[in-house]
């Protein structure tokens, strides 16, 4: 592979293999460009998050092959008046809805002609608010929805005096997909903008800035494309995945732009002519560039092993993303610095045979120290990291992932409107479905109804449908507690456990199948634990198994994992501390650990690499300290540069409408600080000094003992 990878780079950084590497760049970019689809015109707001075998998918199915009624994309209409709320008001806007024919209702509740007892369900106590219930056919697209959402909205809005909200399934599609397209414009011009600015602060020449952008805008655009050529070949594109795809993308490119332009600075020093100084740059960081990226593209594909809908659809976009950067890594990047050379580093033009590193700098102060007092930089940093990590004891998950969106969207109104009228439980009943073995009676169909009535927590239950000669019976269940509150999931759970006893008690054979949110939520959490477990344990052992390979050694990798596995836990821990005391979040999505957990590691093991080739390299000709305090000085000011850089990339999706995205930006940005000034500044380089022997003292050992 080394031998490989320099024959690349050799031939890039030669004047005939830099045009050609451009050139070659250019021209793929403007093909694609032209021809292939874009990523966007395939983006969902929703996929499938849990697998075909979960029991409440399966329960959906039962439902939907005995009831077709039930199949379709649900849609709740929320009608609410300062005033009290008359009948005809909400029925002359139902029938407006009828007869402007609106693309894909499959059915509208003829709300005038129905009985007044049987209206009074749909208004609550008070008289200021109606609940519609509405399906829209299955084969529409959530921006078809969107469209006809909008022009019931139009009718709607006819009645100044009637305010219509839509929530539920349809509603959040319809709102997720305005909110995404112009949170993605702001996600980019965000990361451009942070990026360019930190890059001339911190650098202080504007070509230094440039040029990485430079490249990132090359491989977006063709990273675009290319998942464009999926998209329409099948592949389903998460508008949260593609966000979460484009701050990876921009992050990485720039952190491994950093490390070639670092160490092309160093090698400009030592050779008057660019090519050869870029050459002796790539030769000694081509191959720690690649394997980074490599780390990561392996922790991506990792997630095809994950269950969860939400992990799986990162796998495929994300490898083909860090696939393309790694090629960009060892060809574009290097060709674009290349042909600017020294300008590159306009106005602090690197001389040959200037200092390398200033003995006065930070980094060079910091490797000092450490090498002097290796196990107080150890205790001070482990004692910081252990203090942070212990504040995941106090980590809470929220399951209603509504509350994740902002508060002004119009389905999270509607929905929030729903808690205050109606009982809690009204806001998603449960579906229970009985298939029994034989046709039931009136009496049994009750007392099943009782029983489920006795389960705790357990509000209302009335029977909606029969099917099969009376051989299958659904029932509708709703809790005393909000469907998605921890205690409600806990006691869907027990009855789920518990449904051959239930079954039992009523004088019944056969089975029970739960369908709905809070039956959808137990399986959530029960996959999502699964998937936890699982890619923590695949992740760390292939990246194991690849530093192995890459250091040639089985003591460096433990040392690199064994850092970067606390660093993760200190993230998230003091992530979780923070955000409640400065955002007054208190509780997360269950996604985030793991979001936090694949990022942490894959992109902070980067530094790892760096720090120890640089350390490995440096050990060939100096002693275990005197290679620990070069390797911080010369890696410790790119690594903290890029650090900053790609901590403040991923606090980008704080500007992201939904609080999962927020709070694992923040997380991430928390987690690569501590990577970069503690673990890769301090924890690590004290570790090697403390645990790595000098070969010269070794074998000066052996001969004294044999003598």
């Amino acid at each position: 592979m080394r031998a490989f990878l320099n024959g690349i780079t050799q031939f890039v950084t030669t004047k005939k293999g830099m045009w050609i590497t451009i050139l070659s760049w250019l021209v793929v970019t403007i093909l694609l460009a032209i021809f292939a689809p874009n990523a966007k015109d395939y983006e969902v707001s929703r996929i499938a998050t849990l697998p075909d075998n979960a029991q409440s998918v399966i329960a959906q199915g039962k439902v939907d092959q005995y009831f077709s009624n039930n199949d379709g994309t649900p849609a709740i209409l929320v009608f609410q008046t300062e005033g009290e709320l008359s009948i005809d008001q909400v029925a002359n806007v139902l029938d407006r809805f009828k007869k402007e024919e609106i693309n894909g209702i499959e059915e509208i509740i003829p709300l005038a002609s129905l009985p007044p007892q049987a209206t009074a369900e749909f208004f609550s106590e008070d008289g200021t608010t109606a609940v519609i219930p509405l399906m829209f056919k299955s084969s529409l697209e959530n921006k078809e929805i969107r469209d006809s959402l909008t022009q019931m909205k139009e009718v709607a809005a006819d009645n100044s005096e009637l305010h219509m909200y839509v929530t539920g399934p349809a509603g959040i599609g319809a709102d997720s997909l305005d909110l995404f397209s112009r949170a993605d414009l702001v996600l980019i011009l965000s990361t451009v903008g942070l990026i360019l600015i930190l890059l001339i602060v911190i650098y202080r020449s504007p070509l230094l800035a440039i040029i990485p952008l430079l490249a990132a805008v090359f491989v977006y655009e063709v990273v675009m494309k290319t998942l464009g050529i999926l998209g329409s070949a099948g592949l389903a594109l998460s508008n949260q995945t593609i966000s979460i795809m484009s701050i990876l993308l921009f992050a990485a490119v720039i952190d491994y732009s950093l490390f070639i332009f670092s160490r092309f600075r160093e090698e400009l020093k030592n050779h008057e002519n660019k090519y050869d100084a870029m050459r002796a740059a790539m030769h000694e960081v081509g191959m720690p560039v690649f394997f980074s990226g490599g780390t990561v593209l392996a922790a991506m594909l990792v997630l095809f092993f994950a269950q969860f809908g939400d992990y799986r659809n990162f796998a495929p976009t994300f490898a083909t993303a860090m696939a393309i950067i790694m090629v960009a890594s060892i060809t574009l990047v290097p060709a674009l610095f290349t042909l600017f050379g020294r300008k590159s580093f306009w106005p602090k033009v690197p001389k040959v045979g200037s200092a390398k590193v200033k003995p006065t700098s930070f980094w060079s102060k910091t490797g000092r120290f450490v090498v002097k007092k290796p196990g107080i930089s150890v205790a001070a940093v482990g004692l910081i990291l252990l203090i942070s990590a212990s504040n995941i004891v106090n980590l809470e998950f929220e399951f209603d992932t509504i509350k994740s969106f902002p508060e002004d969207m119009p389905s999270r109104q509607g929905y929030e409107i729903l808690d205050e009228k109606f009982a809690s439980g009204d806001l998603a009943p449960s579906t229970v479905l009985l298939e029994a073995d034989t046709a039931t009676t009136e009496e049994q169909q009750e007392s099943l109804k009782e029983e489920l009535l006795s389960q705790p927590l357990v509000g209302n239950v009335r029977i909606s449908g029969t099917a099969e000669s009376d051989q299958v019976v659904q029932y509708s269940l709703s809790f005393t507690e909000n469907p998605y509150a921890l205690e409600t999931i806990d006691a869907m759970e027990a009855m789920i456990d518990n449904s051959d006893q239930i079954i039992t008690d009523s004088g019944l054979e056969g089975e029970l199948f739960f369908a709905g949110e809070t039956a959808a939520q137990v399986d959530d959490r029960m996959v999502n634990n699964r998937d936890v477990i699982v890619i923590v344990l695949l992740e760390t052992l292939l990246i194991f198994v690849m530093l192995i390979f890459l250091t040639r050694s089985v003591k460096m990798p433990i040392f690199m994992m064994g850092t970067i596995l606390i660093s993760f836990l200190a993230a998230l821990g003091l992530g979780i501390f923070l955000t409640d005391l400065i955002f007054d979040i208190s509780t997360v999505s269950n996604r985030v650990p793991l979001y936090a957990f694949v990022f942490l590691v894959a992109l902070g093991i980067d530094y790892n690499i760096m720090l120890i080739s640089r350390f490995q390299e440096e050990r060939r000709k100096h002693s275990v300290k005197e290679a620990v305090e070069i390797a911080v000085a010369n890696t410790g000011g790119v690594i903290s540069s890029a650090g900053i850089i790609l901590a403040a990339t991923f606090a980008v999706l704080m500007t992201q409408p939904i609080q999962l995205l927020f709070v694992f930006g923040f997380i991430v940005a928390v987690g690569i600080l501590l990577d970069t000034f503690l673990i890769r500044g301090v924890l690590l380089p004290g570790l090697l000094v403390l645990l790595e022997k000098d070969q010269a003292k070794e074998e000066n050992k052996k001969v004294r003992s044999r003598n």
